[in-house]
């Protein structure tokens, strides 16, 4: 009987082979395997590496060492040939093995190169498996090393070795670096944890499941794998859930996310918003604006209180700004001093059962239980106060604050009695670099010698002996976070330092937090919250002085002469007459970043990793970061992807 049925499994599998070849001829795509001695040449290979006996997941098996057969196999290695055929005979004899009691013990022997694999023995083996759905198929295997270099798919694939090394498996593959970090993170392990023979098989019983499940939903369709889909889905779930969830629950759950699966596919997923939201005229908004709401339930999350916090008391001063804006039509709960993630997201929970319609929350370490809280409700409005975060489902915000710096290093230039000022910056975050150089290129318009002596405050060192050495005596410090602690005057903005060690407040850039939360909140009551999105991307808002949003802060002190440019500068920003980095502009190496022609775009000054000419300093690394310092940079940092995430961190 056996023999029957394995006659009839070949011409299943041939008409099925057939069907793939006219497909992929269609296609304009190569109709057999890939032929490994045609696309490596072995002398450009860095090595071999002997794995022995494994488990070859079937879909990566992709080709063959040396052409031979290969116009025996379509690309799914599916025969060609006749039935009558010797190969089709041999085929079906194997196949007649594979359905008696021996089955198919001898393994086939592999080459693999970045992450496929090329069959040396074992076609016909091979065919044979694939025809009955086979997963994996054992094979010896030897591994061909790609020389390094800075092309993306080696780099990849190196990761994916140290990943290999750990986990031993093959069946996990990413297309965006430091994903392999961000999964043993994710499942809860340390970087390098060695994974118990029981670890991997139950990950790969809750991966194929989830797999099963992505390509149901369509995920097949993306260019995402679906491990990376899976990473998307842990911002969200436990691992654990995939084991505990019905088929259902999976599907929904995966739905939830989907948005930010599709943001990862499109590569860019961040779109940046430089101007409060209007909305349109008719068209397809006339229906939201017949059915905007009439009155907001509005929660506000604070990772501290504003006794002990002037970041929080800013934040809070905006919303008692916003209540007063916005009267009755809104109702506001404050929830104060949620510094883990647990007590952020049991808050969130509550804030949407007491019938919150918007959440605020004002720290970025509160990124993670937004994400959550946004996937789990979709009609949520959810704003994090953080800056180029790719998550569909909520919007973050912060400020365009380089071009108030822009102005203060104008007032530093023309202050300074020498030519160089003091600059201490906090965290080596987006947008940070940009008020740096603003800050250099206003110094340098009315003092073209002036030069900046940068000290990072996340890092060791003392900022005012460093400053007193080099007889400096004026200085940048940070932004205030609103404009009554500007006027206050202690430690904030640029100051000016008399013999006698006295600090004069010179001026301050400052936010006005209460004008953001008024246009953002008005921006959902008329509708323009809802505007469609190119792309669908997720929503970074970052408005400027014209917006009204940040400002700065002028001492009475300061000379007539030096006040009346610092309000024309801010008059020319505001009216887009002038931009503080539209001009030529040289890095610390002499490169040109700026040719003064074409300006630089909202991404290009959000994600400035370089510092201009007359900057005398450097980027730390996130080594050199004090300890207190690290989750910021986690979580916002300039070089964030590639810093080797930590198990119970937030998975971004």
């Amino acid at each position: 009987m056996s023999l029957t049925e394995a006659m009839e499994q070949y011409k299943r599998a041939l008409k099925q082979g057939q069907k793939d070849y006219r497909a992929d001829v269609l296609r304009g795509r190569y109709p057999y395997p890939q032929v490994l001695d045609e696309i490596l040449v072995e002398s450009m290979c860095a090595g071999r590496v002997d794995l022995g006996l494994i488990e070859i997941p079937v879909e990566q098996i992709v080709g063959t060492k040396s052409a031979g057969r290969k116009s025996a196999f379509a690309s799914s290695f599916m025969p060609l040939l006749a039935a009558d055929s010797e190969f089709a005979g041999k085929w079906i004899r194997l196949c007649e093995a594979h359905l008696g009691d021996e089955g198919i013990r001898d393994p086939i022997k592999c080459y693999e190169y970045l992450g496929r694999f090329y069959v040396e023995e074992g076609n016909k083996r091979v065919s044979v498996l694939k025809s009955y759905g086979a997963t994996t198929i054992p094979g010896t295997v030897i591994r061909m090393l790609p020389a390094e270099s800075q092309d993306l798919a080696v780099q990849r694939y190196y990761e994916f070795v140290k990943f290999y090394q750990l986990a031993g498996l093959y069946q996990v593959q990413f297309l965006q670096l430091g994903s392999f970090a961000k999964l043993q993170a994710a499942l809860g392990y340390e970087p390098g944890h060695i994974w118990t023979k029981e670890e991997r098989q139950s990950f790969l019983s809750g991966f194929t499941r989830f797999k099963d499940a992505f390509s149901r939903q369509g995920g097949d369709s993306l260019s995402v794998t679906p491990a990376g889909a899976l990473l998307v889905w842990l911002r969200v779930n436990p691992f654990s859930d995939l084991k505990t969830m019905t088929a259902s629950e999976l599907t929904k759950s995966i739905a939830a996310v989907w948005p930010d699966i599709q943001l990862l596919a499109q590569g860019a997923p961040v779109s940046i918003s430089t101007v409060p939201p209007t909305p349109e005229k008719g068209g397809i908004l006339s229906k939201i604006l017949d059915s905007k709401p009439t009155h907001l339930n509005i929660a506000f999350v604070h990772t501290s209180n504003p006794a002990e916090s002037s970041w929080t008391r800013a934040h809070d001063a905006g919303r008692e700004h916003l209540e007063k804006a916005m009267g009755d039509r809104i109702s506001v709960v404050t929830y104060l001093d949620v510094r883990s993630s647990q007590e952020a997201d049991r808050v969130m929970e509550e804030a949407v059962a007491e019938g919150a319609d918007v959440i605020i929350a004002t720290a970025p370490p509160l990124i993670g239980a937004c994400r959550k809280v946004a996937a789990k409700h979709p009609g949520l409005k959810v704003l994090n106060c953080s800056l180029d975060m790719p998550y569909a489902g909520l919007r973050t915000y912060y400020s365009r604050m380089y071009e108030s710096k822009f102005i203060t290093g104008a007032i530093a230039g023309a202050m300074a009695r020498e030519n160089t000022i003091g600059y201490v910056a906090n965290y080596p975050i987006f947008g940070v670099p940009a008020g740096i150089n603003a800050f250099a290129l206003g110094a340098q318009m009315v003092n073209p010698q002036a030069k900046l002596l940068l000290h990072w405050s996340c890092t060791e060192g003392d900022p005012k002996a460093l400053f007193q050495a080099r007889g400096v005596t004026v200085v940048s410090n940070r932004e205030s976070p609103a404009p009554e602690l500007a006027a206050a005057g202690w430690g904030w903005g640029v100051s000016q330092y008399t013999p006698d060690g006295k600090e004069i407040p010179l001026a301050a850039p400052c936010w006005n937090w209460g004008t953001f939360y008024e246009k953002a909140v008005d921006g959902i009551f008329t509708g323009a919250w809802d505007q469609p999105r190119e792309g669908g991307q997720a929503v970074n808002y970052w408005w400027g002085m014209d917006s009204g949003v940040i400002d700065v802060q002028l001492s009475p002190t300061l000379p007539a002469g030096v006040k009346r440019l610092a309000l024309l500068l801010k008059q020319a920003i505001i009216d887009r007459k002038l931009d503080p980095f539209g001009m030529k502009i040289l890095d610390q190496e002499g490169n040109v970043r700026c040719d003064g022609e074409t300006p630089l775009t909202p991404e290009e000054i959000v994600r400035m990793d370089w510092l201009c000419q007359g900057v005398e300093g450097r980027i730390p690394s996130f080594d050199e970061l004090l300890p207190m310092s690290r989750n910021m940079v986690r979580l916002l940092g300039l070089y964030r992807d590639t810093i080797p995430p930590e198990a119970e961190g937030v998975l971004l």
